[in-house]
């Protein structure tokens, strides 16, 4: 296991020596400016402030420039307060000692990160599911993404009357572009247009909120009707992302905006591969000032799994959400000249009816500029094209996918690092588990003549329960090592949903398709936003944290691929969402504006600092009287700093009766992971008189010797006879 990062205590100071300690020498020099995003938390209440003229007012006293054209690249002004500008480093130094400013950090770019998927959740299409139409089309989802594709079917608005009243936002998408009653809005932070022309946004937004399409496939592959989770809801789009990344100051835009143009959710699969301090995370600060204004927003955990601490949105005021499978999976078989057959995965549409062809191990094909060994991954300039032409390439890597048609090779068959996902390519290919691609390897070798045929994918259906995707970010959460991240996992392993047609379904491919084929967190994340709107349909006026605890507390368990850390909660949170389990959790968990701002006091953050980012008066205790880990979440967790000692760690919890008004909960634990742990519940039975009723009660884990590479765990359970509301309990220590 890794070594855990501490919270930080210094903040500002720390950031600061962070940056111009990699600065070798202050200069002003115009060509060293680069871009910083200066946050300033909430918008001051007074009438006579102007965010636009403080921002250039603090330009001209940083830079010393009566003119700061080409300095100012965005100012925050609808929901937040703050600005992106070009800086020097010693202009940097300048404003971050300024009165009122939170934070000073670099623009960064992250990165991006269904026919079968709402059914297997139990949200079948159709009077088989509860609906309430008329809030679900008064729902605006807002999408943070690569933009949309405004022509799809999945987005048409047939049937659609005029948009919510509340809506404030515009349709700004650039040429030829045009939004309808279904596409209520667009914005564009990219210069480009808001036209998805990468398919990414387009495919998020129609798996949490497209219409229902029926006969959608990616060449065959999947048929059947794709939808999003609250078809009647409407969509605003936001486009921040490009080739390259999405910027931080685009991000800070997009939330901006998205809060004021009146979305009651917003979904954002979006993220770096690591986790940031809350006050230099684009995510995390436009998430909170959404937190404040009513909205939830859904963001995926990352795909740097299955190594540990890897999740990277892990504030406590988003919902995390991990990748695991469905009931479908694609397999793509190997039939061998001896009528062996071996499965692999790829989504091959591809038809090479049945015919074999010669199979040539990249090992055999070396060309002089490299040793076998080299050639055996089949490394760009290491193959010679004369002994490949024609044949099926066998490389042990999939590295062999950047050089198959440019040394003449029909297909390709590689050993996968990723044996449990499926993915598009150019040409037909099979990417085998290790033991099935040892098994072609011995075959190769022991025949004068192999030969293979590589069949068209076909889909598998078992009803074994999900497994979490080895791609899927895992924790412990690096940034608040009390708050379990990630909270949830959804399906976001083969997902079918629309694509823009501008867009190609794989690297190097020329094909232009409408619905494609995508695995990732990306593809979980809607689905969550989708399951959290169609709560939102039933309780309009819950809280982001209440409709995120019903998610969170009525999940189903799941199991997760690997050993150690990787197939414990920190790779599934509270479990698999279930869509019609939410919708009558029984209890809460809630959380407001001020119970983030404690968590923040017990986070070290200062009460200037946190009423710069409030907008309020905050008093945080002179000594550490809050623990973070009594933030009223509906999960527990708590990092422990010994491991071959006894220990006790206690958790204070509050929950809201929204069940039946005269209800009793009778408490259960059930073990969990690793080393026992002893759970008291105090008091052990809740008894309520009325809906909105709240009672509170402490859990005390006791227990020995943690495995620093396991944690212990167990569940506790509030159950009426009726309701179940499961909460994990997680106890664990570095490995250091």
């Amino acid at each position: 296991m890794g070594k855990l990062r501490a919270p930080s205590s210094c903040l500002l100071s720390c950031l600061l020596v962070l940056f111009l300690s990699s600065v070798s020498a202050v200069t002003d020099d115009p060509q060293d400016r680069q871009v910083y995003i200066v946050y300033m938390g909430s918008l001051p209440s007074r009438a006579d402030y102007t965010p636009m003229s403080d921002h250039m007012s603090i330009l001209q006293e940083v830079t010393g420039e009566s003119s700061n054209e080409g300095r100012l690249v965005r100012s925050y002004k609808r929901s937040f307060n703050g600005f992106a500008a070009r800086l020097t480093a010693s202009e940097l130094e300048r404003v971050a000692e300024m009165e009122g400013v939170v934070s000073v950090f670099p623009n960064k770019m992250l990165q991006l990160h269904t026919t079968q998927s709402w059914d297997f959740m139990g949200l079948k299409q159709g009077k088989g599911t509860k609906r309430n139409p008329t809030v679900e089309s008064d729902t605006i989802i807002g999408v943070i993404d690569t933009g949309i594709t405004p022509e799809s079917e999945s987005f048409s608005d047939k049937g659609f009357g005029p948009p919510p009243t509340k809506w404030k936002g515009v349709c700004s998408g650039g040429e030829n572009f045009t939004c309808n009653n279904k596409l209520i809005g667009a914005r564009d932070y990219t210069s480009e247009g808001a036209r998805d022309t990468e398919g990414h946004g387009t495919h998020t937004a129609s798996t949490a909120a497209g219409n229902a399409v029926a006969d959608t496939s990616f060449f065959g592959i999947g048929n059947g009707t794709a939808r999003g989770g609250v078809p009647a809801s409407r969509i605003a789009a936001y486009k921040v992302c490009i080739p390259t990344g999405c910027s931080s100051e685009a991000l800070l835009s997009a939330f901006d905006d998205a809060i004021a143009d009146g979305v009651d959710l917003i979904t954002i699969s979006i993220g770096g591969k690591k986790a940031s301090m809350f006050e230099s995370d684009p995510i995390a600060i436009g998430a909170f000032h959404a937190m404040a204004k009513g909205i939830l927003t859904v963001t995926a955990a990352g795909n740097s799994g299955p190594q540990d601490s890897t999740t990277s949105s892990v504030a406590p005021w988003m919902l995390t959400v991990a990748a695991s499978t469905t009931d479908r999976s694609f397999v793509t078989k190997v039939v061998l000249g001896n009528n062996k057959t071996l499965v692999g995965k790829s989504v091959n549409a591809f038809d090479m009816k049945g015919k074999k062809y010669s199979l040539v191990y990249g090992k055999s094909a070396a060309s002089s500029a490299c040793s076998a060994e080299t050639a055996e991954l089949c490394k760009p300039g290491c193959l010679k094209q004369s002994l490949v032409k024609g044949k099926i390439l066998v490389c042990s890597s999939p590295g062999g996918l950047k050089v198959v048609e440019s040394v003449g090779a029909i297909a390709i068959i590689y050993k996968s690092p990723k044996p449990d996902v499926a993915f598009v390519h150019p040409l037909p290919a099979s990417g085998l588990p290790e033991k099935e691609f040892e098994s072609l390897v011995s075959y190769i070798q022991s025949e004068d003549s192999p030969q293979a045929a590589i069949l068209k994918t076909e889909a598998i259906f078992n009803r074994t329960s999900p497994l979490i995707g080895s791609f899927s970010s895992r924790g412990p959460n690096t940034i608040a090592v009390d708050i379990l991240k990630p909270d949830i996992t959804a399906p976001g392993v083969e997902i079918l949903a629309a694509y823009s047609p501008d867009g190609e379904p794989s690297e190097y491919d020329t094909r232009h398709v409408k619905y494609a084929v995508l695995s990732g967190t990306s593809m979980a994340c809607p689905h969550v936003a989708g399951v959290a709107s169609y709560v939102k349909t039933f309780y309009p006026k819950w809280s982001p944290s209440m409709i995120q605890s019903a998610i969170m507390t009525t999940a189903w368990p799941v199991n997760a691929t690997g050993t150690g850390i990787a197939s414990t909660e920190f790779a599934y949170g509270s479990g698999h969402v279930d869509p019609i389990a939410s919708l009558n959790p029984g209890l809460v968990y809630e959380l407001n504006k001020v119970d983030h701002i404690a968590f923040l006091c017990g986070m070290n953050y200062t009460s200037n600092i946190l009423k710069i980012i409030s907008g309020e008066t905050v008093t945080c205790p002179e000594e550490k009287e809050y623990q973070t880990r009594n933030l009223n979440y509906p999960s527990m967790s708590a990092k422990l700093s010994v491991s071959n000692n006894s220990f006790t760690v206690t958790f204070n919890r509050t929950v809201t009766n929204v069940g039946a008004p005269k209800s009793t909960y009778n408490s259960k634990v059930v073990p969990g992971h690793g080393s026992k742990l002893s759970v008291n519940v105090t008091p052990s039975v809740l008894s309520f008189k009325t809906v909105n009723e709240k009672q509170s009660f402490m859990v005390t884990v006791t227990g020995r010797d943690l495995d620093s590479e396991l944690p212990s765990s167990a569940n506790l359970i509030w159950s009426d006879g009726k309701h179940n509301v499961r909460s994990p309990i997680v106890v664990y220590t570095d490995a250091n």
